[in-house]
């Protein structure tokens, strides 16, 4: 059953110290004044990838609401630039 697990999870959930030691390394590596930077950037990617997937499933939704046309039937005439609403085309 274990084997199922993804293998993040096989490890557990990360605890206090170690959330607290992964900060300052972050700290370390970018700098304070950078961390706001860094955190406004990935604020705004995650709101872009939430309102793309947010259209994508709208447009999906529509899509599926919509009726589709109806073919039409070989007996209709069929109609090109250059005929006529009276004349029937032969192909």
């Amino acid at each position: 059953m274990n084997a199922l697990l993804p293998s993040f999870l096989a490890f557990g959930a990360p605890s206090t110290t170690e959330l607290v030691l992964i900060f300052l390394v972050i700290l370390l590596l970018f700098g304070a004044r950078k961390l706001p930077e860094l955190a406004k950037g990935i604020g705004q990617a995650m709101r872009e990838f939430k309102k793309a997937t947010r259209e994508a499933e709208d447009s999906i939704r529509t899509a599926m609401d919509e009726k589709p046309e109806k073919p039409k039937a070989k007996d209709e005439p069929v109609q090109t630039r250059d005929s006529k609403p009276d004349e029937k085309q032969d192909l």
